[in-house]
């Protein structure tokens, strides 16, 4: 095997998919995180319920299991040659 050969092939530890599949991952998980943001009260004496609705209780921990997911799936994909 050529000097050339093998520094070609151990450049890089994943390919062009993983990488993009990386970043997916993690524009998901900071939709996620997002979704999270708001719903408290600015007065601290005043209880505002809207902490509990679906969207920060349910959807956004969801979104983000759904982003680690990607990002798993996108470390242990072989990358294609």
């Amino acid at each position: 095997m050529k000097k050339d050969e093998f520094i070609k092939k151990e450049s890089f530890a994943f390919g062009k998919e993983n990488y993009i599949m990386m970043i997916v991952g993690i524009v998901v998980i900071a939709i996620g995180n997002l979704l999270m943001i708001g719903g408290g009260s600015d007065d601290p004496n005043i209880f505002n319920p809207e902490i509990f609705n679906f969207q920060r209780l349910t959807l956004a921990p969801i979104i983000i299991l759904v982003g680690f997911i990607i990002e798993i799936f996108a470390i242990m994909r072989k990358p294609k040659d």
